[in-house]
């Protein structure tokens, strides 16, 4: 009901650990605040106090100058605020909700997804991964219903009015080629670029849970962008009905809360059930039809319809030689150091983004990014084409592409043993019982996953799951027992 006062200590340090980005609206720069902070620190505290308690928000502070730009910069995933603190503590949070979360990433979005599709596929399971594509999801935000949302959350008193007041008056102005626009009331949206407005958003959404959940479908988000999964017999004759009826409602929930599905963008992917042949799914959405795809782009990385990956390793390939290209172009304007600087953080960054989806595959596979790593070593050494590369690869520190992929499962799964990493890791690690003292006690050791178990799971799920939807009549009048 009531939000914590903040101590001056606090507020010093978050003043001095802000990126100094300063906006026309300032007063002063914020690279001059941050020196000063330590004189200005009572007044900023004393402000500061006064909004949290009072439940408003100055309008000076919900003014905003809109530059266009190709693209902004990425948010820092490890702010944390008091509403993150209450969710966390009140366990509120969406677990399928990726997006802005401590520990939590793409990459264990991408990780979490792809660990039901193969598990289907063991089950001999045919699978559908949908993704959604939103519009100006952030700028669509209805306050109502957002503070409505906050309410059945718990989120009340001078609480539930500071973050009303957050959202209520807030303007902007648009800044083109020297012109500025007169100021524009903000009647919906969440603030973007704002620790808050993410945040609110995920909230905002967190009731889609029950939509989908109601049609036998899994999901994970990561902020705005939504992946359906949906497991099947290959024998199943409605599941194009059933995808049709859930993506349905998920558009009927949507226009409800103001925000736009994308059907002619919405893609989706159709992985068999082994040894089962593909299915030929066409679904039916707002007049538009969705065609299977042999690959789509989730996050940043390719996926394809047999989980081989190849497509991704093809486009992560093709991108670094492409890179390597330029920076050969330049090397010799460059130092050692310099050369390797630019190479880490332009090539190797691209080789380990999500690679842990590669485990498991052959080393034929991965055998493209190896060459691409061996490249990148000779280019900062400024070898010739056919130099060793061991050598190299150990004085610059850098494990072969096989071990990086290793060395990031094994981080994840030491993680998730030791309580940092998310809750769907969590429940995929076992720490493993010793019947009687052994040595190997104090070694912390894990239970190996039982595929068989997790496949028995998934086909009983599944089994339920129709039997409830045998249970009542359908459309075309049949009997429980005729079907």
């Amino acid at each position: 009901m009531q939000l914590s006062t903040v101590a001056s200590e606090e507020v010093l340090q978050i003043t001095r650990s802000c990126n100094p980005t300063t906006c026309p609206l300032d007063p002063i720069p914020s690279a001059m605040l941050q020196t000063i902070s330590p004189d200005l620190l009572p007044f900023i505290t004393t402000v500061i106090n006064g909004c949290l308690t009072s439940g408003h928000v100055p309008t000076a502070f919900k003014k905003a100058r809109v530059i266009p730009i190709l693209k902004k910069p990425a948010l820092d995933p490890s702010d944390i605020n008091q509403l993150s603190d209450y969710l966390m503590q009140n366990n509120l949070h969406d677990p399928n909700q990726s997006g802005f979360k401590a520990a939590h990433s793409t990459e264990t979005a991408l990780l979490a997804v792809t660990e039901k599709l193969h598990a289907a596929r063991s089950a001999k399971l045919s699978s559908v991964l949908i993704l959604l594509d939103l519009s100006a999801v952030f700028d669509t935000v209805n306050h109502k219903t957002l503070l409505s949302t906050l309410r059945g959350l718990g989120i009340c008193g001078t609480a539930w009015e500071w973050f009303a007041s957050y959202l209520d008056g807030c303007s902007y102005q648009g800044t083109w080629k020297g012109l500025t626009s007169a100021p524009r009331r903000l009647s919906t949206g969440v603030p973007q670029g704002s620790v808050l407005g993410p945040l609110l958003f995920s909230l905002y959404t967190h009731s889609l849970d029950k939509v989908i959940s109601s049609h036998g479908f899994s999901y994970h988000c990561y902020a705005d962008d939504t992946q359906l999964i949906f497991s099947f017999p290959p024998s199943d004759t409605m599941a194009s009905a059933r995808i049709s009826a859930c993506l349905v409602d998920i558009s009927s929930w949507m226009t409800a809360h103001q925000l736009k599905l994308n059907p002619s963008k919405t893609e989706l992917l159709i992985i068999p059930g082994d040894p089962s042949p593909a299915q030929d799914l066409v679904i039916s959405l707002s007049n538009s039809m969705i065609s299977p795809s042999a690959s789509a782009r989730n996050l940043g990385v390719t996926m394809d319809n047999q989980l081989s990956f190849s497509s991704h390793v093809t486009n992560v390939t093709r991108s670094c030689w492409f890179l390597l290209y330029n920076i050969r172009r330049i090397r010799p304007f460059l130092s050692t150091q310099a050369t390797q600087v630019l190479v880490q953080s332009l090539v190797i960054s691209r080789l380990d983004y999500c690679n842990s989806l590669l485990a498991g595959l052959p080393l034929n596979a991965i055998h493209p990014l190896q060459m691409i790593q061996n490249a990148a070593a000779r280019l900062v050494f400024n070898l010739p084409k056919f130099s060793h590369t061991t050598p190299l690869l150990r004085s610059l520190h850098w494990l072969p592409v096989a071990a990086r992929i290793r060395f990031k499962t094994l981080m994840l799964a030491y993680k998730a043993k030791n309580g940092s990493a998310p809750s769907y890791f969590k429940a995929l690690v076992t720490p493993r019982t010793a019947p009687r003292s052994l040595r190997s006690t104090s070694t912390a050791r894990l239970v190996p996953p039982s595929l068989r178990e997790k496949v028995s799971q998934m086909v009983r799920s599944v089994l339920e799951m129709l039997s409830e939807r045998t249970a009542t009549p359908t459309l075309l009048g049949c009997r429980p027992s005729e079907r």
